[in-house]
């Protein structure tokens, strides 16, 4: 249960009641210290409530922002393949959670003790006019905002892959995702299996959404190869811009601004004023961390090249949120700005280096949300002192593998099975046309 707000705000809601209420408040002492106690647990319930749906009202409007971010860096050919994956993985995520992830990630009880959770078990509501006071917020408002985490570990592999990934075998991998993978690994920590009992510490989710998602895009892009024409048979890597930096800094936008439910309504309380200060912390630190990310790319691509390229400063900025996110509560302002610059410069050597690898990341996903989130859980003990730097390396480690090692095996059997690349000619025409029979922009010319 959590923490009563103080007395002034129960005997503020007990003011607050009708006058006919009123007359009716009992006279002995220790009924009306009975009766101001439960009132309390009623405010801290609703606000507790509140911080989740609208977190997770944010965080789903990242969904949006993934979207426009990837229909910009996608060439004109692709964007209409990009915007029906983003608005089908989110759909399927939202079923495959209820059907099976949610109750599998926090389990009633553990199949294995601390590794595997309840399997198909339906989540469900509260019953109608029936709010539950053990627990401090509705089942409803904790099932929307937990399932908002796992659409986002979806979309990262979404990004990654695009331009050559088939429609269909992209979708599977999301049942496979959204269902099992995630929900299992994100078990060990927030569903209090063997993470959490070891001490790992992991505040929204840099390794359990972030990172993981990251392994498994790098497993799918690994499996899939690289889009024709991209790495030529000299060795070079070719240029293919996206079509619409507009919304690639739009999208950019948006998913800084969910950030604040992604990263705030973790605090998974608002029901006391030290709550509502450690939010509005949070808040502040995810801020300083995306600015120092964005700003700390800017001058390393100025230094290095010459010149700045947007996409690494978008790019920068959405480094230093995934950074930000293992701990956005203990670090102080200076702080959040070192962890966040530090994000956007490990991308601006990520994503060359992925190139010398010839891994194929078009949105720049691998980097920002799988290095950028490792570097972010690795670095919590500096400002947590309740987290151990070995037990930040173990949950890193144990969850890298598992994810990486289960999307693998998952992208091989579909290679195997259905195929799961886009031949030549589909590339070079767009998916628009050989997935989707439309396109993003007919009236325009797409280049070839």
């Amino acid at each position: 249960m959590k923490q009563m707000i103080p007395g002034l705000v129960a005997a503020t809601a007990l003011l607050a009641l009708p006058a006919a209420a009123q007359d009716a408040l009992p006279a002995d002492p220790e009924t009306a210290a009975a009766a101001a106690e439960a009132v309390t647990a009623e405010v801290a319930y609703i606000f507790d409530t509140l911080l989740f749906l609208i977190g997770g009202i944010l965080v789903f409007w990242m969904a949006a922002g993934f979207a426009m971010l990837e229909a910009g860096l996608v060439r004109s050919k692709n964007v209409t393949t990009q915007l029906t994956k983003n608005i089908a993985l989110f759909s399927i995520a939202a079923l495959m959670y209820w059907i099976i992830g949610y109750n599998l990630m926090y389990p009633g009880d553990w199949t294995i003790t601390g590794w595997i959770g309840e399997i198909f078990s339906l989540a469900s509501l509260d019953p109608v006019a029936e709010a539950d006071l053990e627990n401090s917020y509705s089942v409803g408002s904790d099932f929307f905002f937990q399932l908002m985490f796992c659409a986002t570990t979806a979309s990262i592999v979404s990004g990654t892959l695009a331009e050559r990934v088939r429609l269909w075998p992209f979708l599977i991998f999301t049942v496979v995702l959204t269902g099992l993978i995630y929900p299992i690994e994100a078990s060990w920590q927030w569903g209090g299996g063997w993470l959490s009992e070891m001490g790992f510490a992991d505040f929204a989710g840099s390794t359990l959404v972030h990172a993981a998602g990251g392994f498994a895009a790098l497993a799918g892009a690994i499996v899939l190869g690289a889009r024709h024409g991209k790495y030529r048979a000299d060795g070079r890597m070719q240029p293919m811009p996206g079509s619409n930096l507009a919304l690639a800094t739009l999208g950019t936008f948006i998913l800084w601004m969910g950030w604040f439910g992604f990263n705030g309504a973790s605090q998974l309380a608002m029901g006391t004023i030290d709550d509502v200060a450690d939010v509005s912390r949070i808040f502040v630190n995810t801020n300083m961390a995306a600015a120092a990310g964005a700003v700390a790319a800017m001058l390393l691509m100025q230094v290095m090249y010459g010149k700045v390229d947007l996409t690494m400063v978008l790019n920068g900025a959405l480094a230093g949120l995934v950074s930000i996110t293992a701990e956005p509560l203990t670090p102080s302002i200076p702080a959040a700005v070192a962890i966040g610059a530090v994000g956007g410069i490990i991308v601006v050597f990520a994503v060359p280096m992925l190139d010398k690898l010839k891994i194929d990341d078009v949105v720049g996903a691998i980097p920002v949300h799988l290095a950028a989130g490792i570097w972010g859980t690795l670095i919590v003990p500096a400002t947590n002192s309740d987290a151990s730097y070995v037990t930040q390396l173990v949950g890193v480690v144990a969850i890298g593998a598992f994810v990486f090692v289960a999307s693998l095996i998952v992208w091989l059997v579909l290679k195997a099975t259905i195929g799961i690349r886009a031949s030549q000619e589909a590339q070079i025409s767009g998916l628009d046309i050989s997935e989707m029979g439309m396109e993003a922009y007919p009236d325009f010319v797409q280049a070839k």
